[in-house]
């Protein structure tokens, strides 16, 4: 038996060496790289193969990657692997950039060089492009359950901008709807309150004139009395068509009521260019509308305010003076339209 000096230094265990074949490599890192030292590929995990393409094994490295350093440019080969951290750009896919950590492998001058790529931060434009799936990475790679869950999130996020879409949708659906009359489409009393009120700051700056013409029909309850309410809707349907089609685009026509309508004409406006819009308006709610067989004659009593700038107004007051015009227009005849506070008229009159 052999004495064991007690002075000498111990010996070291020998490394241990562990040999793996390519395929069981390739379960363990699918993007790994096999160097030779003269930088030709001697193999491949699966998924880097993959995306190479066919005929890589064999040839060289530079022919399918470029070395990339931190900051982007190229750099020596031999001081990317000693450096054994490096980046790397597929010549066949520009766009795409790999990040690998290098190591040699063998002993001697003659060493080979294995590198473990990943896709870094350009994972999830990897996986789309390249169509991979969990089974093209390995067993133990978080990066795929990272990417379920950045996809996860896209996901929620999308349905939420989605949903807050709807509901502004839905919200602006609900406010177009608020002020809209449901029989005739025309604008309501909120949306009309609105618009006058825009009006009169408009010529309260100085900027315009506007006028009202505030309409109610003659006769109309005859109609609803002897052919009931689906006639009289169908009257009033009508004549929100005439409104509709006798002003300019710019104005709004809104239903007040019951057959009350009013016109608001967006300046600038002129006396003459009013009494012709109520000429025409009243001759045509007067021809006649046959419903059931039966000919409805109905009319237009219309009374009008006028805006200037120079005078400040409320819209009290000038629905006050409109609505004394329509009255005074209904006291002398039907028919007929009235300009508060001066002039008063029939459709026949020039």
């Amino acid at each position: 038996m052999s004495r064991i000096d007690p002075l000498e230094p111990p010996i070291p265990p020998a490394e241990p060496v562990l040999a793996l074949g390519m395929e069981m490599l390739g379960r363990l890192m699918p993007m790994f790289l096999w160097l030779d030292a003269r930088g030709g590929i001697r193999g491949m995990g699966p998924t880097l193969a993959r995306i190479v393409g066919p005929g890589a094994v064999g040839s060289d490295f530079d022919r399918h990657f470029t070395l990339r350093s931190a900051r982007g440019v190229e750099q020596n080969r031999e001081a990317a692997f000693a450096g054994r951290r490096l980046g790397v750009t597929l010549v066949r896919y520009p766009m795409f950039s790999l990040r690998g950590l290098a190591v040699p492998i063998g002993l001697g001058e003659q060493t080979d060089v294995l590198v473990n790529l990943s896709f870094g931060i350009q994972l999830s434009e990897a996986v789309r492009y390249f169509g991979l799936t969990e089974a093209d990475f390995a067993a133990s790679d978080l990066a795929m359950e990272f990417l379920f869950l950045a996809e996860a999130k896209a996901a929620v996020l999308g349905e939420l901008t989605a949903l807050t879409g709807r509901l502004q949708l839905a919200k602006a659906e609900a406010e177009t709807e608020a002020q809209l009359d449901p029989l005739t489409g025309l604008a309501n009393r909120r949306a009309f309150d609105a618009a006058l009120g825009h009006a009169i700051k408009s010529a309260a700056w100085g900027r315009r004139n506007f006028a009202l013409l505030h309409l109610d029909l003659d006769y109309f309850k005859q109609v609803n009395d002897t052919l009931g309410h689906a006639a009289g809707d169908t009257v009033l349907v009508r004549t929100a068509h005439v409104l509709r089609d006798e002003v300019r685009r710019g104005d709004l026509v809104a239903r007040l009521g019951g057959d009350e309508f009013i016109v608001l004409l967006r300046g600038p406006v002129e006396r003459g260019m009013i009494e012709a819009m109520a000429e025409r308006l009243i001759a045509r709610i007067e021809e006649p509308v046959t419903l059931d067989g039966v000919d409805c004659r109905i009319s237009a009593s219309i009374g009008v305010s006028i805006a200037l700038e120079c005078r400040p107004i409320l819209a009290e007051e000038l629905m006050a003076e409109a609505d004394a015009a329509l009255y005074q227009s209904k006291r002398t005849g039907r028919g007929r339209w009235t300009i508060a506070p001066l002039r008063f008229g029939s459709r026949s009159q020039a």
